[in-house]
């Protein structure tokens, strides 16, 4: 945890600084934990958070914001030309095996043969944004005069028993769903508002979750033997 909190403080620090001495047009990608366990839903970018600073997950969230804290003071200070997209949960081929997402958790203990985990009771609730859709996302705003922040995922909102569902039907129907304890801090809904990438830049996702899963779980095929 302080390692995940230095490099979102002094990683962020080191590379403003360098976006300003070759004046390079500087990229942030955040995050939907901004939000912490947000009241307001969906999150709209204007939405400040509810967040814990002192708990387990502190250290990501509340680094994430002093990150863009951190850029809109390189804008004001030093007219640093800056974007900020605020990333929610993105998944596709490429990910890691053990990166710890749910998405990519699901794949790799169902192609094993192992029983699903779900924590808590499954009914919070995530959005699932595919890569390549995120990728041009980002693309638009870099191409774009929008500071930000910029909420970049998918607005198809599913809980956690319906994603662990839909892939076990994709791998092996005959698994169990096992639940355990919920963490702590863990958020209960999220999913973004996206009229402002909409009317700003005309995105929005294309590639729904039921293909975005084909094609993630034939690349973890190839990892998992």
């Amino acid at each position: 945890p302080i390692k995940t909190a230095k490099t979102s403080f002094i990683g962020t620090y080191n590379m403003l600084g360098l976006a300003k001495r070759v004046n390079a047009k500087f990229l942030l990608a955040s995050t939907s934990e901004v939000y912490g366990d947000p009241k307001v839903h969906p999150q709209p970018e204007d939405y400040w958070g509810s967040v814990n600073p002192i708990g387990i997950r502190s250290c990501y969230d509340e680094g994430k914001r002093i990150a863009e804290t951190l850029c809109f003071d390189y804008q004001r200070s030093h007219n640093l030309d800056i974007s900020i997209a605020r990333i929610f949960n993105t998944y596709g081929p490429n990910m890691a095996k053990e990166d710890g997402r749910v998405i990519s958790n699901f794949i790799v203990q169902a192609l094993e043969g192992k029983d699903l985990t779900i924590y808590g009771k499954g009914s919070q609730t995530r959005s699932f944004c595919y890569v390549d859709d995120l990728v041009l996302g980002l693309i638009k705003l870099m191409n774009s005069n929008i500071h930000g922040p910029v909420n970049i995922g998918s607005n198809q909102e599913f809980t956690i028993l319906e994603l662990a569902e839909l892939i076990r039907s994709k791998i092996n129907p005959s698994l169990k769903l096992i639940l355990k304890d919920l963490p702590e801090d863990d958020p209960k809904q999220r999913k973004p508002d996206l009229t402002l990438i909409k009317n700003k830049l005309n995105w929005e996702p294309t590639i729904n979750l039921n293909n975005g899963l084909d094609k993630t779980i034939q690349y973890f095929k190839m990892l998992v033997k």
